[in-house]
């Protein structure tokens, strides 16, 4: 390559990465008093790490039993974090899900391992389908109860709407 050319080569790129750098100094920072939401301690990723084992059930037949994985067992009975849409069970229960409504897993898009059950503290709060909450409870897993959930949230407390 001859000199020009190699100086045309290293203007475009110095240009090219030059170009698509953020700059501090550009940008205006509004500072406002809002109140501050914690990190979720539980992600749905997390949650969706899961293995299943095949046992026969007599009233089921063969049945996939939820393993759940190490790092969720470390939280069990621990207070944890997590976001999602509200899907109402019926009058008095409640779950929390990584999608909304038409895309659990009751419609068949998704597993049992996206949606937890909430036992709320206190008093029943009111909330909507598809409602989006943060919620702050005490961390539970069942591998063993085939009617139940595979993850529970115990005391929970709705720390944002």
């Amino acid at each position: 390559m001859d000199k020009i050319s190699k100086s045309l080569v290293a203007f475009f790129v110095a240009f090219g990465l030059f170009s698509f750098s953020t700059s501090n100094a550009s940008k205006e920072v509004t500072h406002t008093k809002k109140s501050v939401v914690a990190t979720d301690t539980i992600t749905w990723k997390l949650l969706g790490d899961i293995k299943y084992q095949k046992k026969t059930v007599k009233d089921y037949g063969e049945v996939e039993f939820p393993v759940v994985n190490t790092k969720l067992k470390t939280l069990s009975k621990k207070a944890v974090i997590i976001s999602g849409f509200i899907i109402p069970i019926d009058s008095k229960n409640y779950a929390i899900s990584k999608n909304v409504f038409a895309a659990c897993f009751f419609c068949g898009k998704s597993g049992p391992e996206t949606l937890a059950g909430i036992k709320f503290k206190g008093d029943l709060p009111k909330l909507k389908t598809d409602q989006y909450v943060t919620l702050k409870g005490t961390f539970r897993y069942n591998e063993t109860d085939i009617e139940d959930w595979i993850y529970h949230i115990d005391n929970a407390e709705i720390i944002s709407k």
